[in-house]
């Protein structure tokens, strides 16, 4: 299980998938029908106006679905994905990829999405880079969305400080135009762990590995030399030009516009893909893209944390705050100053974090309505909550400081009070009440 063809007839025999055979368009329609299937099933389109290639979307927009990719269930994604991470291990180099079957030098022969009316183009949104560290000679991929500006030109949406970055940072003050290799249509499992922030120096492709049990391959292309995804749908391998740069702006996973920026530009060399390719399309700030860039930092701060805080029973990256905001974690209170130290832990795993809630082991981390109970209940105002003052946060809030990257951040103390007695926060329960069932009283 090493492609998408495989996870897509997985999905497809547990009824996770639907088929589109209707023709569509790549401008507004397919966004539209993504939005209208959020948090359901996926969707294969078949027949698309504008190109003879397939799509898929909204791939792993349920945890449900994300956790058939890593291989496990939804009670233990964050255990199969921190036991990859620690046991990443290369995949097997052969000789040539399924993604070689065909090549063009038209970018445009793509199904590229138009999503919003107000983003400055059409976008590849589950686009992922590989490049060469320049320090270690290893790998490195990463996730970068590109906007078409003619038949062998995109720009490449970079964040400064990133891996890519510093690659194409040193490549451009050695001179030199930065060559990169792409995929578009890979395993999840390869997309997940492109998400990933891994070390500087070390390889995510090693990790998807993992998560696929050892049984990825890669293919070395001819231009870059890099080594990439076998089973690929679509493979593009060009250069990041050093003194070329192009304007765009597009939708975050906040579902807002960012702010113009003018990007690199990629120029490209050769494209190859198999026969009756799959692209992937990715709506910006809707399920998929929260939980693929979401699950693994949720993961790793339940790896952290319960390293750090044996009480800590399960982190979770809420819905509302779009997966990347806000927290909850779920303890077995042992003092009354766990929830602060927690709190100050939890900040420090994930920066752009903005507020973080901390509850006691029987109010569910994943429902809102018991997290709010938690706060109505266990919660003081003056007593319980910490706020930090001009701190570093997340780019994509746009309430903050945009310019000096500071926000204010809020830390949620809600759980029981030790010194209070305990019967005053007992959730009442009903005996037996798992054993009725309706349709026997009600017919």
């Amino acid at each position: 299980m090493s492609d998408l063809r495989n996870y897509i007839s997985k999905i497809k025999k547990n009824k996770e998938l639907k088929t589109v055979k209707t023709k569509v368009s790549t401008k507004y329609e397919i966004a539209g029908i993504t939005a209208k299937v959020d948090g359901s099933h996926a969707v294969l389109f078949e027949n698309i106006k504008e190109s003879d290639f397939h799509l898929v979307a909204n791939l792993v927009g349920t945890r449900k679905r994300f956790a058939l990719a890593v291989g496990g269930t939804e009670y233990n994604i964050h255990e199969k994905v921190i036991s990859a991470i620690k046991k990443a291990k290369a995949p097997k180099i052969i000789s040539s990829g399924k993604f070689q079957e065909n090549s063009s030098k038209n970018l445009l022969s793509m199904p590229i999405v138009t999503h919003f009316e107000k983003e400055s183009g059409p976008f590849i949104t589950s686009s992922i880079a590989y490049a060469k560290n320049p320090e270690t000679g290893k790998q490195n991929s990463s996730f970068h969305r590109m906007m078409p500006i003619d038949k062998t030109h995109f720009s490449i949406r970079m964040v400064e400080g990133r891996h890519l970055h510093r690659c194409f940072i040193d490549a451009k003050e050695h001179g030199e135009d930065l060559k990169i290799a792409i995929t578009v249509g890979v395993h999840p499992a390869i997309s997940i762990a492109g998400a990933y922030q891994a070390e500087w120096g070390k390889d995510e492709i090693d990790i998807a590995n993992s998560l696929l049990g050892g049984k990825l391959t890669l293919t070395k292309l001819p231009f870059t030399g890099l080594n990439i995804p076998s089973g690929s749908e679509i493979v593009m391998e060009g250069r990041v030009l050093q003194d070329k740069t192009h304007p765009e702006w597009m939708v975050e996973m906040l579902q807002t516009y960012d702010h113009e920026r003018s990007q690199p530009v990629f120029e490209l060399e050769n494209m190859y893909f198999r026969n009756n390719p799959i692209f992937h399309d990715v709506l910006s700030g809707y399920s998929e893209h929260r939980l693929l860039m979401g699950m693994p930092i949720e993961s790793k701060l339940n790896g952290d944390l319960k390293k750090a805080f044996k009480q800590t029973q399960q982190v979770s990256m809420t819905n509302g705050g779009c997966n990347w905001l806000h927290a909850v974690v779920q303890i077995k209170k042992k003092h009354d100053s766990d929830a602060k130290k927690i709190i100050k832990k939890t900040f420090e795993s994930h920066r752009s974090l903005k507020q973080v809630t901390v509850v006691d082991e029987d109010i569910d981390p994943n429902s809102a309505e018991a997290v709010e109970y938690a706060m109505a209940t266990r919660f003081q105002a003056d007593k319980d909550l910490i706020i930090l003052k001009n701190v570093r946060g997340s780019s994509l809030d746009p309430s903050s400081n945009q310019k000096k990257l500071q926000t204010a951040k809020m830390g949620i103390d809600a759980t029981r009070s030790l010194s209070k007695r305990p019967e005053g926060f007992e959730l009442a329960k009903i005996p037996k009440i798992d054993k009725i069932k309706l349709e026997k009283y009600f017919k």
